[in-house]
C-alpha cells in the first residue's frame, strides 16, 4: 500500500515566527526599561552591571522602595529588580559604594532620592532623575567619579548637600527651574564640569556649592538667586567672567576667592547690602580681574563689595549709586583713577585704603560725607578733582577721611589748582 505524506517545514507556520517576535520584543523592552505595555514598569528597577551579574541593593527594608523586594534576575545583559508595589522612594545607600553598576532606570513613580542612595557608584556614567522626583537627598550621587551625564527631572525642588561632590567625569549640568535651593558643596570638586545654567527658580547658592570646578568655563546665575554662599565658586581656577544677577541681596566671604582665571565682573544687584567681610573678601584671589561693571540700576556699592582685586584697573560707576561702602575698593592696587558721578552722597569707611596705584580721583559736588579712613595709604595719590569749593568745604570728613591728608595730592578745581582754601 502505497501512502503519501505530506511534510510541513515549521518554519514556515507563522503562529512560530510570532512566538520569536514576541520573545524578540519581551527582550527589547526589558533593555528599553519598559513593561508590555509600552509603558515604563513602575514596579521594577533595570540596571546593568559591568561583571554581568545580579545587583543586590544594601537595604531591601520595604521602607526602602516603598514596596517589598519580590525577584532579582540577570538576563540578556539587563538586571531587573522586581517589587510587589510601584516603587515610590530610593532611600539612604540604597546602592551606595555598588561600583559595578554601570547604568540604571528609575522608574517614574519614585518621588525622592534619598542620602547617598548611589554613593560610591564608581562606574555609573549617566542617570536620568524622572519627573515624578522632588527631591535629591544628601551625597546623593557623591564620588559617581564616572558620570558623564545627569538629567534632571522638572519636579526636583532641592538638591541636597554635597549631591554631587567629587564626580569628577561630570561635564555639564542644567539645574531645571524647579529647583529652588542647591545645598552646601552639592558639586564641590567636580573638575570635569565646564557649563553650569542654574534655573530661574533658584533663590539660593549654598556654601562651596561649585568649589574646586576648576574646569568651569561658564556659569548662568538665574535671575531669581538671592544668596550666594561663601567660598559657592572657591577656586574656579578656569571662570573668566561672572554675571550677578539683579535680584541678588547677599554674596558670602570668598565666593569667589582663587578664581585666577576671572577677568571681568559684571555687577547687576540692584539692592545687594552684604558682601563678604573686610577679612574675607569675595573677590580675594582674583587676581586677573581687571574690569568691573556696575549695572544702571545699582544703588549701592556694597561694603567689601571689590576689596582686595589687586588687578583692578577699571571702573564705572553709574549715576544710580548714592552710596560707596566701607572697603568697597580696599586694596584694589592696580587701579590708577577713578570718577565718582554726582549722584553719590556718601564715601563709606576705608572705601579706598591701600589703593596705591591711584594717582587721581575726582569727588563730586553731590557728596556731603567721606568716612574713616576713605583713602588710608593712598600714598601714589597726586590729584583731587572737585567743581565746587563751598560743597568741597561742607562735605563731613571722618577721621583721617580727607584725601588730601593722606598722600601728596593736590586739590583742584575745574582743572586749576587751588592754593589756599
Amino acid at each position: 500500500m502505497l501512502v503519501i505524506a505530506s511534510c510541513t517545514d515549521p518554519f514556515d507556520d507563522k503562529s512560530i515566527w510570532d512566538k520569536f517576535d514576541e520573545l524578540e520584543n519581551k527582550i527589547n523592552d526589558i533593555e528599553n526599561g519598559v513593561n508590555g505595555s509600552g509603558e515604563v514598569a513602575t514596579n521594577k528597577i533595570y540596571y546593568t552591571a559591568s561583571d554581568g551579574k545580579k545587583l543586590f541593593p544594601n537595604n531591601t527594608e520595604p521602607a526602602a522602595f516603598g514596596a517589598i523586594l519580590v525577584s532579582n534576575i540577570y538576563e540578556n545583559g539587563v538586571g531587573v529588580l522586581t517589587f510587589d508595589d510601584d516603587i515610590t522612594s530610593i532611600e539612604k545607600r540604597a546602592f551606595a559604594d555598588c561600583s559595578g553598576l554601570t547604568s540604571i532606570t528609575i522608574p517614574n513613580s519614585v518621588t525622592s532620592i534619598g542620602s547617598a542612595a548611589f554613593s560610591g557608584c564608581s562606574s555609573l556614567t549617566s542617570i536620568t532623575i524622572p519627573n515624578s522626583v522632588t527631591s535629591i537627598g544628601n551625597y546623593a550621587f557623591s564620588d559617581c567619579s564616572g558620570l558623564t551625564s545627569v538629567t534632571i527631572g522638572n519636579s526636583v525642588t532641592s538638591i541636597g548637600e554635597e549631591a554631587f561632590v567629587a564626580c569628577s567625569g561630570l561635564t555639564s549640568i542644567e539645574i531645571p527651574n524647579s529647583v529652588t535651593s542647591i545645598g552646601d558643596y552639592a558639586f564641590r570638586g567636580c573638575s570635569g564640569l565646564t557649563n553650569v545654567i542654574i534655573g530661574n527658580s533658584v533663590t539660593s547658592i549654598g556654601r562651596s556649592a561649585f568649589s574646586y570646578c576648576s574646569g568651569l568655563t561658564n556659569v548662568i546665575i538665574g535671575n531669581s538667586v538671592t544668596s550666594i554662599g561663601d567660598w559657592a565658586f572657591h577656586s574656579c581656577s578656569g571662570l573668566t567672567s561672572i554675571t550677578i544677577p539683579d535680584g541678588v541681596t547677599s554674596i558670602a566671604g570668598s565666593a569667589f576667592y582663587g578664581c585666577s582665571g576671572l577677568t571681568s565682573v559684571e555687577f547687576n544687584a540692584e539692592n545687594c547690602t552684604s558682601m563678604g567681610s573686610w577679612d574675607s573678601p569675595v573677590f580675594s584671589g582674583c587676581t586677573a580681574l581687571s574690569t568691573v561693571t556696575i549695572g544702571e540700576n545699582v544703588k549701592t556699592i556694597p561694603d567689601n563689595a571689590f576689596s582686595d582685586c589687586k588687578g583692578l584697573i577699571s571702573i564705572t560707576i553709574p549715576n544710580s549709586v548714592t552710596s560707596i561702602g566701607e572697603y568697597a575698593f580696599s586694596d584694589c592696587s592696580g587701579l590708577t583713577s577713578i570718577t565718582i558721578p554726582n549722584s553719590v552722597t556718601s564715601i563709606g569707611w576705608y572705601a579706598f585704603s591701600d589703593c596705591s596705584g591711584l594717582t587721581s580721583i575726582t569727588i563730586p559736588n553731590s557728596v556731603t560725607s567721606i568716612g574713616l579712613y576713605a583713602f588710608y595709604d593712598c600714598y601714589g595719590l597726586k590729584e583731587v578733582h572737585i567743581t565746587d569749593l563751598d560743597a568741597w568745604k561742607n562735605i563731613s570728613f571722618d577721621y583721617k577721611a580727607n584725601p588730601l591728608d593722606n598722600s601728596n595730592a593736590k586739590l583742584y578745581l575745574n582743572g586749576v589748582e587751588v592754593m589756599d582754601y
